[in-house]
């Protein structure tokens, strides 16, 4: 914990550093409620802090890598461009110095052209030493950022390594809960049943659909709530799914953006796994492309309550999820979000914070 706050805190350079410092305090106050957490749930509530406070960590250093190596390219580029340059002044200054005297003196313009001459020389000369200076600067600067980029490569496979961990203990445990509160009990042999049978997710969702077992709080559309997992809302490639798709780290915690109760989970046609919660009366919120999930039928989670995680760069559903590939290079996974009021599908900004 206290290895991950240090890389996220000492490893930015000042594009970064504010992103960083917000991560940091996120992930240095988790730590805090860790130590301090007394119950199973507590100790969920804070390993859950943990995770989203390392991917944010994680997105702050891969874009303070990604600035320091674009620096980087750019000055060598320009280092390039003047070494060329003053090569080509040094030569020539190299030539005028071979110069016999006589040859020197013996201007077309006669003696005062030779003096003016002479002070030409010595003017580029003067300009060729501040250009060797700032050369030699832009070296060093050059030199610095490689240093950085190199360790900071290995910082961010540190803290990813740090990220791994914590998603593994969060995992361990959701898995040893004995309590967690139910509206109802899951019928096996009913559920495989309706698996077995579905023709698409739009009609599975309907035929899970459970009347009055909706939350207390009843939510409504106001298009602020959080995406179940941070990432960026790729544009609709196929009309015949009317959900979103979110290009999420991977790895990434996916979190109940409400209170709800969940209906189903479990692998589905081709979506990969599956999880249905009723956040309010005849509503619907289907997230599907989950590689974990957390979470049991008839369950109720609160907002922010852990769901489950996505897959790693090498566990791509090739029917859900379409590789988002972003500037720092990374595979994407992709989370299938739908929303369903009634029978039908409905816009999902009209409920989330899509920007």
């Amino acid at each position: 914990m206290r290895l991950a706050l240090l890389l996220i805190c000492l490893a930015f350079p000042a594009t970064g550093q504010e992103a960083a410092q917000a991560a940091a305090q996120r992930l240095q106050a988790a730590g805090e409620k860790l130590i301090a957490a007394e119950s199973a749930r507590d100790r969920i509530s804070a390993l859950t802090e943990t995770v989203q406070a390392y991917e944010d960590g994680l997105i702050a250093m891969r874009e303070g890598l990604r600035q320091v190596t674009l620096q980087e390219a750019a000055l060598s580029t320009d280092l390039a461009t003047q070494r060329e340059e003053v090569a080509q002044l040094l030569g020539v200054l190299s030539t005028i110095r071979r110069t016999p005297d006589p040859v020197l003196q013996a201007h077309p313009a006669g003696a005062l052209g030779a003096t003016r001459a002479g002070m030409m020389v010595a003017d580029v000369t003067n300009g060729l030493q501040t250009r060797v200076v700032i050369l030699r600067d832009q070296v060093e600067q050059a030199q610095r950022l490689r240093d950085w980029r190199e360790k900071a490569t290995q910082e961010l496979a540190d803290g990813l390594q740090g990220a791994q961990t914590a998603r593994t203990a969060l995992g361990q445990a959701m898995s040893e809960r004995t309590d967690p509160p139910l509206r109802f009990e899951e019928d096996p042999v009913q559920i495989a049943l309706l698996v077995a049978g579905a023709e698409s997710l739009g009609s599975f969702a309907n035929q899970m659909r459970r009347t009055g077992l909706a939350p207390e709080i009843t939510i409504t559309p106001s298009g602020n709530l959080p995406l179940p997992a941070g990432g960026i809302v790729l544009p609709t490639t196929n009309t015949e799914r009317p959900g979103i798709r979110i290009a999420a780290q991977p790895g990434a915690l996916v979190a109940s953006p409400a209170p709800a109760t969940v209906l189903f989970r479990g692998a589905l046609l081709d979506y990969g796994n599956v999880v249905i919660l009723e956040p309010t009366t005849d509503v619907l919120f289907i997230l599907a492309g989950l590689k974990e999930v957390f979470v049991e039928p008839g369950e109720i989670v609160e907002t922010g309550a852990p769901l489950g995680l996505m897959g790693d760069e090498t566990d791509v559903d090739g029917n859900l999820t379409e590789n988002a590939i972003f500037d720092w290079g990374d595979a994407q996974q992709t989370l299938y979000l739908e929303v369903r009021e009634g029978q039908s599908p409905t816009n999902p900004d009209s409920w989330f914070a899509l920007e």
